[in-house]
Formats: structure tokens, C-alpha cells, sequence
């Protein structure tokens, strides 16, 4: 028992490749772990062993082999044993179990206690919700963890939880990956569900890659909605800086998991077309609002170097309260057409004549959310009391056309129109 490793050596442990013959028959100590079983690299871990007050020494198994750790006679209280690794590594993880010596006998061997490092291998695995993280109450969604890594095993880690959730066998994907994919369910808006994934070779089932980043799913719940804005406005350029701001007169803590309202996506990329909502919630509380009326965010500039062209009958300048018709046309081969409008000022406020400029877009009902560059804006004057003001709207164009005509009236949204 008093070979010492120098390599396995821990402070206040040593190793022994012998391993007691037979376990004793006192009751078996409890062993428990802190700050918890699955650890990062270079933590401070404090392994913990607590048998019956007439407990004398103390023993540690690890992997099947012997650590002898002398209780210091200061340790209070007497039938409590502290064994401490001050920089967790790969060589430390492993199974543990705890023994003790009374002047009676020896003890039975505690239940085993596993620990893990995380981090002894450089990158992380990508973890994502299929097919949203956004998920009805009572419904199952699926977490699916991957690598290029070539991992044998995934492990699913909810937030808050000292132990996986569930472990996985890792299935070959495409181009190389190797994925898994973990049922979760049926989800309750009383609770967080918060995950991490991580990897590992089956030769060392203690030593796993770094976390993936975490994925929060959202169940949305009854509480009153918020509303959700694009500060710039729902159409935009690539590069240029998109914020959506989330708000709502109820006083929620935070938006859609995040710790503001404003969201800064950045600068603007194809992959940002698409359909938003955004959510609010109460930080003691993991219920989520019902979510906000959805914002779709429009890319421009996607369709190769295609631009349709916009003309209005009978002509630019129009009573105010009169109908016109406008016109976009495009000689190349898209199915919708969209016609945006510059926001007046406060609609609240009269003026005797506005002038106002707008633009039409084309683009594919298979990608709504990408729009070809903008026409030659158009502008039109308005004459009367009545300002026009922003908005949108999405219709059918007219069979034959090649573009759309659409009447615009006061306080129209923006128009969108569909070929048939």
C-alpha cells in the first residue's frame, strides 16, 4: 500500500497497481464529487468519501487500481475524508469507488462514481433542433449532435443536470460526419431545456471534447406577445448592419433567451432571409410568451443581375384619395414581384402634396426570402391632405402580364404579387 506513481501522484493520494483482495463488511461509505462529475480541463475537483463515525482511514479505487490518501487527524468532521486533484486532466478521469478501516473491520466499497474531463480534445461538436428549437407544448423534438471527428459515442447534457440525459452510439453521416440524434420530449413550458453534446473515443469513454455550444428550445406559453421590428426596415442590402429589436409593454426580463431586445445579427448575409418571431419571459420563470407576429427579413440582390423595372398608369402625380396603378415588369423568369415604398412621416400629420419614391423586386416562390436587385426607383407625387404611408403586401399577377399591376391606396402596405 505505500508504492507511490510519481506520475499518478495527486495531492494527498498515491496510486497502487494492487487492489484489495476482498471488500469488508461495515456499511459502504457514500462518495460524491465537486464541482460535479463532468468536469473541464485544469478544474479543481474535490473527491469526498463519508463513512461511520468509527471510520479510521480512508482508500480510494480508481479504474480497479488502489490510491491509499492518510486522513488528516484536523479533518472535521472524523468520518469524512477529502481527497483533492488540484488540475484535473486525462489522467485522473476515470471510476472511482471508496473504502474505509475502522478498528471493526473494513467496509463495503461505496457505488461507484465516474468522472469525466472535458476539453482534452481540441474542437467541439455541433448540436441543433430538428426540425426548430421552437417546440408545442406535448410535442418530441430531436437534438442532433455531429462532428467531422469521426467520434464513437455522443452524450446529451441538459442544463442543471449532473448526469447525461442520454448516450449514443454515433451513426455515419454525409461528406465524413458522424452524427446522432437524441429524442427529447414531450416538452412542458414549465420547464428549461437548455442541452450540450459531447464527443468521445470508445478506448477512452472518460476523456470527451469540449461542449457544443448550448441549445435552448422554446415552448411558447399564453402570456401576452410581443411585438418584433427590423430597425432598418424588413428589406435589405448584404453588409449592411441588421438589428430586430423585440418589445413589449408586459416587463419581461428577456427575449427569445437572450439577455436584451435588440438582437445585432451583423452584417447582412443570404442566410438572413427568412421568417422571425421572438419570444419574452421572466427570469425565475422558464415560461416563454406566445410568440410575435412573424417579421419577414427580405435580402436583395440574390438573383444573379437580374433587375425588373416599374412604371405607374395613369401617371406620377395623383389626387390625393385616387387609385393608380403600378406596373413591374422583368424579361427574365421569377414568379413574384414585391414593391416597396419609402415611409412617409407621421401619418397623423397633413400635408397639401407628398412625394414619395418606390422600387419593385423580383423573385422565386422556392426562395421568398431572396429578392433580385431593386428596380429604378419610381417616384410619385400626391396632391390632397392625405399622406401615403409604409407597409407591405403580398398578391397574383395577371396571367400573361410578365409583371403585376396593383392598385395603391392610401396607407397600402407594400405589394407583392405571384404569377399564376
Amino acid at each position: 500500500w505505500g508504492q507511490t506513481s510519481h506520475r499518478d501522484s495527486l495531492a494527498g493520494l498515491s496510486v497502487s497497481p494492487r487492489t484489495r483482495a476482498q471488500a469488508g463488511t461495515l456499511p459502504r461509505p457514500s462518495i460524491w464529487v465537486e464541482p460535479g462529475s463532468v468536469v473541464p480541463w485544469g478544474t479543481p475537483v474535490t473527491i469526498w468519501s463519508q463513512g461511520t463515525l468509527a471510520a479510521q482511514e480512508f482508500y480510494l479505487d480508481r479504474d480497479g487500481q488502489s490510491v491509499t490518501w492518510d486522513r488528516p487527524p484536523t479533518l472535521e468532521p472524523r468520518n469524512k475524508a477529502k481527497f483533492s486533484i488540484t488540475y484535473m486532466t486525462d489522467e485522473y478521469a476515470g471510476w472511482y469507488r471508496c473504502h474505509y478501516q475502522s478498528p471493526s473491520g473494513w467496509s463495503e466499497h461505496s457505488d461507484p462514481l465516474e468522472l469525466v474531463v472535458t476539453g482534452a480534445i481540441h474542437g467541439k461538436p455541433r448540436l441543433s433542433a430538428v426540425p426548430s428549437p421552437v417546440v408545442t407544448s406535448g410535442e418530441n423534438v430531436t437534438l442532433q449532435c455531429g462532428s467531422r471527428m469521426g467520434f464513437h459515442r455522443f452524450v446529451l447534457m441538459k442544463e442543471g443536470e449532473p448526469r447525461p440525459s442520454s448516450t449514443l452510439d454515433s451513426q455515419r453521416h454525409t461528406g465524413g460526419h458522424v452524427q446522432a440524434l437524441f429524442p427529447v420530449g414531450p416538452m412542458t413550458p414549465r420547464l428549461r431545456w437548455t442541452f450540450r453534446c459531447y464527443g468521445y473515443y470508445s478506448n477512452t469513454p472518460q476523456v470527451w471534447l469540449r461542449p457544443s455550444d448550448p441549445v435552448e428550445l422554446l415552448v411558447p406559453g399564453a402570456s401576452r406577445k410581443p411585438s418584433l421590428l427590423a430597425q432598418q426596415g424588413p428589406v435589405v442590402s448584404p453588409g449592411q448592419h441588421l438589428t430586430l429589436q423585440c418589445r413589449s409593454d408586459v416587463s419581461y426580463d428577456r427575449f427569445a433567451g437572450l439577455s436584451g431586445a435588440y438582437f445585432p445579427l451583423g452584417p447582412v448575409r443570404r442566410s438572413f432571409g427568412g421568417r422571425y418571431s421572438c419570444y419574452g419571459g421572466h427570469n425565475l420563470s422558464p415560461e416563454w410568451s406566445a410568440p410575435s407576429e412573424p417579421l419577414d427579413i427580405l435580402v436583395t440582390g440574390q438573383l444573379s443581375s437580374y433587375t425588373p423595372s416599374l412604371s405607374v398608369q395613369p401617371g406620377p402625380t395623383v389626387t390625393s384619395g385616387e387609385n393608380v396603378t403600378l406596373l413591374c415588369q422583368s424579361r427574365s423568369p421569377v414568379d413574384t414581384f414585391l414593391l416597396s415604398k419609402e415611409g412617409a412621416a407621421d401619418p397623423s400629420l397633413r400635408h397639401r402634396s407628398e412625394n414619395r419614391a418606390g422600387q419593385c423586386y423580383g423573385s422565386h416562390s422556392t426562395s421568398p426570402f431572396l429578392l433580385s436587385y431593386p428596380s429604378e426607383p419610381l417616384e410619385l407625387q400626391v396632391s390632397g391632405e392625405e399622406p401615403l404611408t409604409r407597409g407591405s403586401h403580398r398578391g397574383r399577377s395577371s396571367p400573361g402580364e410578365g409583371g403585376k399591376s396593383s392598385d395603391l391606396h392610401p396607407g397600402a402596405p407594400i405589394l407583392q404579387s405571384q404569377q399564376r
